[in-house]
């Protein structure tokens, strides 16, 4: 592995941070630039937004339907946490990169759902972004958001 592929790794974790991280606070513009301009959110049997404005109306659009508005139990607060793990790097190219992970979503009370990213990144100046961001959810408990 080169320097360079190791770096371009590195950012692409970046990118899987700042995702979840603006997700969990609901800070959709800040998730958005982790798309490139024209990028893709593909959410299977949900929907499929291309470009960073068109993400975040989507997101937008679907907030009022996965928000909880249950009574959080004693002395919480309502959160959301999307943990990611086997981050695989299925093909490494200086122009492109694939990925797969599989993530979990936890709320306050229990896991919610858990799924996988497969996602096609390219480099924008010094960060990797997604162009193609495809999410699968694999399974979710009764009354999940997802």
């Amino acid at each position: 592995m080169t320097l360079d592929e190791l770096i371009a790794r590195e950012n692409v974790r970046d990118t899987y941070a700042r995702y979840n991280h603006a997700g969990d606070r609901g800070q959709l513009e800040q998730l958005a630039a982790c798309f490139s301009e024209e990028g893709i959110l593909e959410v299977k049997g949900g929907f499929t937004a291309r470009g960073q404005r068109e993400i975040v109306a989507a997101l937008t659009d679907i907030a009022p339907r996965i928000a909880r508005t249950d009574t959080p139990p004693l002395g919480t607060h309502h959160i959301v946490r999307h943990y990611v793990a086997n981050l695989h790097f299925t093909s490494v190219h200086p122009e492109r990169i694939e990925t797969q992970a599989y993530f979990v979503v936890f709320q306050v009370d229990a896991v919610d759902h858990w799924g996988r990213y497969r996602d096609v990144l390219v480099p924008v100046g010094e960060r990797w972004l997604f162009a193609h961001r495809r999410v699968s959810v694999d399974g979710k408990r009764p009354g999940s958001t997802a």
